[in-house]
């Protein structure tokens, strides 16, 4: 069948989900006029229609709280826009404990949701969750937790709303056209092109749901999502279930309930999911069900149902069901300008909250595009935060598979991964596995957390109080402060910049003066025009044109993406991702100076080796670099090893430090030396919504250089006015 499709649009979305949709409603509402919809089948017809409608707002971070605030508002606003009814019926939801972890994890989400000041979370007993939900069998119960504002809505509805709203603010929603390509040209995005033709574009977004990553490849950018299984059943009508009964979760046996047109609908979240579409999902499924694998996947949690709910073991089923849903390596949803292509934008991957989040992400990801930045702190859903090899077939579909249950797993401190593990290594992972490390995964890495003393397995025991590594990390950490211990910071992000104008682009990029002399490394942060910090990082210069930065493990795509950004037309510098080529090993302690003095040929007084120096040096038989910088707090020093060379630079400092004493530490003793000292982390204290100033770190910040950085105003603005007071972080001990 023929559509008639525009020449040209300001912003095409591809996808006809309830996400998709959304995104075009707030860019219309934003007064962007000719923005085009494209869906390849009938709106709807993909993940939404057969979605579960559960509408809430209690998260994991007040970032997605706000989103799903925002969602849940929408929905009665779209209804008196549009007059076209979203199905949202304001029924509470109550989530059950049967195990004091649960109980303590639901008290946990309780308090900080509470904080966030978005919705208000009850603790109830017993007798409480009874009265409000009587079908319920609360002998073993623990107690559980009550939202009243929480409800459920009609996925289906919800899209023709937003759709409904788009068309009436000037957007062209399209069904029956599909995407097969998209245009570029020198790292911008230029259009689309369809089995109708070809619509020119300034910006594009990929709204694809379950073909997000193949839309993704069309376009040279990386999504990493894969479909799975996804279960729920409905029984017959029952005449006496209320039509305003809560949403009931029961996370320990993996389920939830909610009334649904008359009969109860039971779903389940997996935790070892089946993933489907392995070679792709086809170009024509819409409104399909899979034939999935009822008796090994869902009975189970069917059975736990009917000791939960009595009254299930005496009603007929109307249907049992099972359709696909895309889910991500993190269980996190996917939004942001890509990487890759400027102006391509990805609003994907929604890993079963998609109906809850689709108002604040569509309104969220709208606001990203027409201001050029994250409305507010977004890093944990920014696809920069992804890396190439997390879209490869076998590490996502094996990925998959445990990211679908997390959502009603126990969100134990420090819970690792189990899935797609044992791909990145440090040059010493072997040597660390022969002194009883205990492994967690950042950014791929296999990372040393804690050591284990001889007779105790290198294994997480997980719980909400002092977990197993407690003491052992302890131990670590005194050495740390009282003698000297050997980090592997191998993982650590490195770069070389390089180039007859390197120097003039990390001045513009960088908030302090890193025109140092050769030999030099500065702590620094690139800021946003808003004077946001976008990276906490080291440069040092190595020569007149050369230099390195060295950053975080999660940051590589993200900086890399930063400061190519920050490039000027005509600027020569050329910039590189040197990770993978040096090891990284930090020496850190009172005793460090004594140890490196008798193990490397250099002199490390502090007259000839001052903090901030960074010199070649020869550490056994290995060329290395050495910097005399911290990241814990005391006397130290970091060596950067040609990873060729790295076995030999450990043994070496390994057979020297054992008589001063010296003892490995792992990320956990690392992670809280800083904390001790307050040296922050990216990502977790501070994110491109917090400036220096509101951070006490305005020390960072060389007012006065002459090539001004990025954000000087927004900094100087601050700074005069005094209002960085309004928001502080402190640290409390």
């Amino acid at each position: 069948m023929s559509v008639q499709i525009p020449e040209r649009a300001s912003a095409v979305v591809i996808g006809g989900g309830v996400i998709g949709s959304s995104v075009t409603y707030h860019l219309a509402k934003l007064g962007w006029n000719d923005v085009v919809q494209l869906e390849r089948n009938q709106f709807s017809c993909g993940t939404t229609w057969h979605a579960a409608g559960l509408v809430g707002t209690m998260r994991a971070n007040e970032s997605q709280a706000r989103l799903c605030e925002y969602s849940m508002a929408v929905l009665t606003e779209l209804e008196a826009e549009t007059g076209q009814s979203t199905g949202f019926k304001q029924v509470g939801s109550l989530s059950i404990a049967h195990s004091e972890a649960r109980f303590e994890e639901l008290k946990r989400v309780a308090a900080m949701n509470n904080a966030f000041g978005v919705t208000r979370v009850d603790i109830i007993t017993p007798d409480e969750i009874k009265a409000l939900y009587p079908y319920l069998e609360t002998g073993d119960l623990l107690g559980g937790s009550w939202v009243e504002q929480d409800g459920t809505a009609s996925p289906v509805d919800v899209t023709q709303a937003f759709v409904k709203g788009a068309r009436g603010r000037g957007a062209l929603c399209l069904e029956g056209v599909r995407v097969t390509g998209i245009s570029r040209d020198n790292g911008r995005v230029t259009g689309v092109i369809t089995d109708q033709g070809e619509i020119k574009a300034d910006t594009v977004v990929n709204c694809g749901g379950l073909w997000g990553r193949e839309i993704g490849r069309m376009a040279g950018v990386n999504v990493p999502l894969h479909a799975c299984e996804h279960y729920y059943a409905h029984t017959e009508k029952l005449d006496d279930l209320p039509a305003n009964l809560p949403v009931m979760r029961d996370h320990d046996k993996c389920a939830y309930y909610r009334e649904d047109a008359g009969s109860l609908l039971v779903g389940a979240f997996e935790p070892n999911a089946v993933p489907w579409g392995q070679n792709g999902v086809p170009l024509d499924f819409a409104f399909e069900e899979l034939e999935g694998h009822l008796d090994e996947q869902f009975m189970p949690v069917l059975e736990n149902a009917m000791y939960r709910v009595p009254m299930l073991q005496d009603v007929g089923w109307r249907s049992f069901f099972c359709g696909p849903e895309s889910f991500t390596p993190d269980d996190q949803f996917h939004m942001g300008e890509a990487p890759e292509l400027k102006n391509f934008y990805v609003a994907c991957g929604l890993n079963s909250v998609g109906v809850q989040t689709s108002g604040g992400l569509g309104r969220a990801l709208a606001d990203w595009m027409h201001l050029g930045h994250a409305p507010m702190d977004l890093w944990g859903n920014d696809i920069r935060r992804m890396f190439p090899f997390q879209s490869t077939q076998k590490y996502i579909q094996h990925r998959v598979t445990e990211t679908l249950g997390l959502l009603y797993d126990n969100h134990y401190p420090y819970k690792q991964m189990e899935t797609s593990r044992n791909l990145r290594h440090s040059p010493l992972h072997e040597k660390l596995v022969a002194h009883n490390a205990c492994f967690g995964e950042a950014a791929g890495w296999e990372r040393p957390n804690w050591f284990a003393p001889e007779g105790v397995t290198p294994e997480y025991e997980y719980s909400f109080g002092k977990q197993n590594w407690f003491e052992h990390c302890a131990a670590e950490h005194r050495a740390a402060r009282e003698k000297v211990v050997l980090f592997d910071q191998s993982s650590f992000s490195k770069y070389l910049v390089q180039g007859r104008d390197a120097c003039r682009v990390l001045q513009r990029v960088s908030s302090a003066d890193v025109d140092v002399a050769p030999g030099r490394m500065v702590y620094t942060h690139w800021l946003n025009e808003r004077g946001g910090i976008e990276a906490d990082l080291t440069v040092t210069r190595i020569a007149e044109d050369e230099f390195w930065v060295i950053s975080g493990a999660a940051q590589t795509i993200k900086d890399l993406h930063w400061l190519k950004t920050n490039i000027a037309e005509g600027e020569f510098c050329c910039v590189s991702d040197i990770t993978n080529a040096w090891a990284m090993l930090g020496v850190m302690g009172p005793d460090s100076r004594a140890l490196v003095s008798e193990t490397v040929d250099h002199d490390f007084t502090t007259e000839n080796f001052s903090f901030g120096d960074f010199h070649a040096v020869e550490l056994g038989m290995s060329r290395a670099y050495a910097a005399r910088v911290s990241y814990v707090g005391e006397l130290g020093w970091e060596f950067y090893i040609p990873v060729d060379q790295a076995r030999h630079a450990f043994d070496t400092l390994w057979e020297n430090g054992q008589s001063h004493g010296l003892t490995l530490a792992g990320m956990h003793a690392l992670n809280s030396c800083r904390l001790e000292k307050k040296f922050v982390h990216y990502g977790h204290d501070v994110a491109d919504h917090d400036t220096p100033l509101e951070c006490g770190m305005g020390f960072v910040c060389a007012y006065d250089k002459e090539i001004a950085f990025v954000g000087r105003d927004a900094m100087l603005q601050q700074k005069e006015s005094r209002s960085f007071m309004n928001k502080r972080l402190v640290q409390f001990l």
